[in-house]
């Protein structure tokens, strides 16, 4: 099943792409390069050649020759009006005569490899080239040159015809690959071996082949070996990206094939890594940087967003899955993306997608933003090179001209349920969750449960956490572990676990007014299967972390532990969490948000939830069915010894028969008696009932069910029945399954009948009681009666929610219980649904409350 995996939305509109204002054509050549300044175009190609085009008549004016491989990065220094370029040498232009200023040699020369990326620091007057043999190196022009020759000796080595200048490739040392001649010629590696390779046709633009003679540089240059860091990344440094040179000083990152970024420190002589960044979806083959943040293109076309700040990871963006993203350029806060599909799109500051248009009939290899001239007023320009021998000129708009332009035409853009602003990635998150019916409990809906886990986790990771799923076992549905991480400072951080669970219970269409999978609007409420138990809660809090991350103000780890077997019993979850607790991490506090308000106008905080025991019963005949016509009287029916058994259980006043049942339950207290009467007020229901709901213990026969055919003839020979027992504190959940069994198999042996008993405790959960008076209680309440300017109700459930209490055990630590929906919710029943409101300041509750915590343990 094909489902939607990026949550940016798509907000373009039925407006055509930006605008083309020029093609440019590179006939049989890749443009894998670009650069700019007001006057000119640099196009760095496959033909080992530069060529510059003229910014107001796109003519070509020169083509720069010297390279003698593809030429894979260019970088404009435009304080000292210098290109560089680089393919196995370093070469330094002035973009004021066209000519050369410098040749220079990686360390070890031709031992670096292919140069892949330049960037240029004006501070420091230094070049940071990132080589193919995985090496940094750098070159200071603030220091005294370091000459690999002088000119005159270089000149006197050549042959003394005298008529021929020494030109950049003369300057050029012979490559023991490249420059060798046959094997069996035994001749060393010379220039002169490549003499006879012809010239690849075509320079210039389709009318011209001309180009500019290149003279001799003013100085041949090489790095030193002190310049040099060796395996600064294991993979090749593909990308760079100059850091906003702030009061830090001057930083830069790299991008390897080793799918990692590294952020290094120049404010010494040798970079010094600051902090280094995990990005886990192949090579990093894009960098651009702006302000704060960096962003990141990666091979299986994903771009990572990286707080500089904080050094966390605050947002994925899935360009197109599968589909490597070699070059980005920004315009403010718009992302440009450019794919090997030759697709470009436009990402907005939140992270959605803008616009998308087919730029180039093959990869789209690189791209750069520039003024269309040296006017203020003259707008910008996005320029893209491909490997189809076009160079492509778009015009762009920055995005806040772009807003205003929206906003003078009336062009509003709204997504699929009609709101708008901040709240607009939660909704749009929760629509696509909704629409995936992840119904556990039917293996019909197998596939949709895995596709639901698949989806979480990449909808947490592009929100800004690191992600995994944890399978619990054959046919049963995986965990999602996500965590999003705290700004990294001198204290520990608080670690808090949030447990929800992606499943949902089936949605037959009766009774619904929408389709029960489809994300609906109504009079302030949102309908939708598990829109309030569990989906709504699960982005309501992965959106308040995310905000927490884009405003660098998470201070604490959130695990989120998302199960998607809740509805039918958890199955595998206790064994995968136990396997797994060293990647989960230490929890000092576990929240969970799985319950409503006790009404419609009151916030509440959970605090207690009864245990529950799951019996199935089975009493069958050795006999098959029979025709009561002919045998009833005749044999001992497993009907009548069900009925009996069952009435054995509880007496005419609904208490409960087991030996020892209400031993050990706990004395209401005063302050109990007091809060059910506050309650009672609040919810005009008497106290009684509420306590008898929450704090007493119950017995439920759920469903007694017969062999055969089920008409009134027949004498079943196998009766099923179901019940559970819920228990409170502090009974004990092992005793009560005990005096359970004992009970049932004394009370029908007493019968003595001739049939047979099976007794199946098929699931239990413990009761749970939260601590009032710890601080992380009143943290929690403190945040709800911020956000709501009312102090919340303290409530209890009647229902079991099993993990909650069996998470505080193996963790060792208490849990926390916000309920976001209200009583009207119909969690289970047709027209499921959930107030915007409540969701927007549950979300904001829980900002507030991971606020409250940062910095206490």
């Amino acid at each position: 099943m094909s489902r939607t995996a990026s949550l940016s939305r798509d907000l373009q509109s039925d407006a055509p792409s930006p605008l083309l204002i020029h093609s440019l054509r590179e006939s049989h050549s890749s443009v894998l390069s670009l650069a700019a300044n007001d006057t000119f175009i640099f196009s760095g190609n496959q033909n080992q050649d530069i060529s510059v085009w003229d910014k107001s008549t796109f003519q070509l004016k020169h083509t720069l020759r010297g390279h003698t491989g593809s030429v894979l990065a260019l970088e404009y220094a435009s304080d000292k009006k210098w290109l560089f370029s680089s393919s196995g040498i370093l070469l330094v232009w002035s973009t004021e005569t066209l000519q050369p200023l410098y040749v220079i040699d990686p360390y070890l020369e031709n031992g670096a490899g292919d140069l892949f990326s330049l960037v240029w620091s004006s501070a420091l007057q230094t070049i940071y080239v990132g080589c193919q043999n995985t090496s940094l190196q750098w070159y200071n022009f603030q220091e005294p040159l370091a000459r690999s020759g002088s000119l005159s000796s270089i000149e006197s080595e050549l042959p003394a015809s005298g008529a021929q200048t020494p030109t950049l490739a003369s300057l050029r040392k012979a490559h023991k690959f490249f420059d060798s001649y046959p094997q069996y010629e035994r001749r060393p590696a010379d220039l002169h071996a490549k003499n006879g390779t012809p010239k690849l046709p075509g320079r210039g633009s389709p009318e011209s082949d001309g180009g500019v003679d290149t003279t001799t540089p003013r100085e041949c240059l090489n790095i030193p070996a002190t310049n040099v860091i060796d395996s600064a990344h294991y993979g090749y440094v593909y990308c760079m990206a100059l850091l906003s040179e702030s009061n830090r000083g001057v930083q830069f990152a790299t991008g390897s094939g080793d799918e990692t970024v590294k952020l290094w420190d120049c404010n010494s002589q040798v970079p010094e890594i600051v902090h280094e960044f995990t990005c886990n979806h192949g090579a990093v083959l894009a960098l651009v940087a702006k302000g704060e943040t960096i962003y990141a293109g990666c091979q299986d076309g994903y771009v990572k967003v990286l707080d500089l700040e904080t050094k966390t990871l605050v947002r994925t963006i899935i360009v197109q899955e599968g589909i490597d993203i070699i070059s980005m350029s920004m315009l403010g806060s718009d992302l440009y993306t450019c794919s090997a599909n030759g697709w470009v799109k436009s990402w907005s500051a939140s992270f959605d997608c803008v616009a998308s248009w087919k730029a180039h009939q093959g990869i789209a290899l690189s791209s750069v933003i520039t003024k269309r001239n040296t006017s203020d007023d003259s707008g910008f320009c996005l320029i893209t090179g491909g490997n189809d021998e076009h160079i492509k000129v778009w015009e762009v708009t920055p995005p806040k001209l772009r807003l205003a332009a929206s906003a003078d035409t009336g062009d509003q853009q709204s997504n699929n349920v009609g709101f708008h602003g901040d709240s607009d990635t939660m909704l749009y998150a929760l629509s696509k969750f909704i629409s995936i019916p992840s119904v556990s409990c039917e293996p019909r809906y197998r596939e949709d449960c895995r596709q639901a886990a698949v989806w979480l986790r990449k909808c947490l990771g592009q929100l800004g956490a690191r992600t995994k799923l944890l399978p619990t076992g054959e046919g049963n549905n995986p965990l999602v572990l996500a965590t999003f991480e705290g700004s990294i400072g001198e204290k520990p951080k608080p670690r808090v676990l949030f447990y929800g669970h992606y499943d949902v219970i089936s949605a037959p269409s009766e009774g619904w007014t929408s389709d029960p999978f489809v994300l609906t609007g109504r009079n302030g409420h949102y309908y939708g299967r598990g829109v309030t138990d569990n989906k709504g809660p699960i982005i309501a809090v992965a959106c308040a972390a995310a905000d927490l991350l884009s405003r660098r103000a998470l201070e604490v780890d959130l695990v989120f532990l998302i199960e998607g077997e809740e509805e039918c019993g958890s199955k595998g979850f206790k064994e995968v969490v136990q396997s797994n607790k060293d990647l989960i991490g230490n929890i000092d506090a576990i929240l969970v948000s799985n319950s409503t308000w006790i009404a419609d106008d009151t916030p509440c905080i959970t605090y207690g939830l009864r245990g529950v025991v799951h019996c199935a019963l089975e009493i069958s005949s050795d006999r098959p069915d029979l025709h009561s016509g002919i045998e009833g009287g005749a044999v001992a029916e497993p009907m009548v010894d069900m009925v009996r058994l069952l009435a054995t259980l509880i007496d005419g006043n609904r208490v409960v028969q087991i030996p020892g049942f209400y031993d050990r339950v706990r004395p209401q207290t005063e302050g109990e008696k007091q809060l059910y009467k506050l309650l009672s007020e609040v919810t005009q229901k008497p106290a009684s009932l509420l306590s008898s709901r929450w704090r007493e213990p119950s017995l439920t026969i759920h469903n007694i069910e017969i062999s055969g055919p089920k008409n009134a003839s027949v004498i079943p020979g196998t009766v099923n029945a179901h019940l559970s027992l819920r228990i409170v504190p502090d009974q004990d959940l092992d005793t009560i399954v005990v005096s359970l069994r004992e009970h049932l198999q004394k009370s029908f042996l007493h019968l003595q009948s001739q049939n047979k008993l099976q007794v199946n405790v098929e699931h239990t959960a413990d009761w749970w009681l939260g601590s009032l008076d710890d601080h992380w209680f009143k943290a929690l309440e403190s945040a709800v009666q911020e956000e709501w300017g009312v102090a919340p109700l303290r409530i209890r459930e009647g229902g079991s929610i099993p993990s909650v209490p069996y998470l505080e055990k193996e963790f060792g630590c208490h849990a926390l219980h916000l309920p976001m929906g209200q009583s009207s919710d119909q969690a289970h029943l047709p027209d499921e649904r959930i107030s915007f409101a409540n969701l927007r300041k549950g979300k904001a509750v829980v900002e507030r409350f991971l606020s409250n915590i940062a910095g206490k343990i």
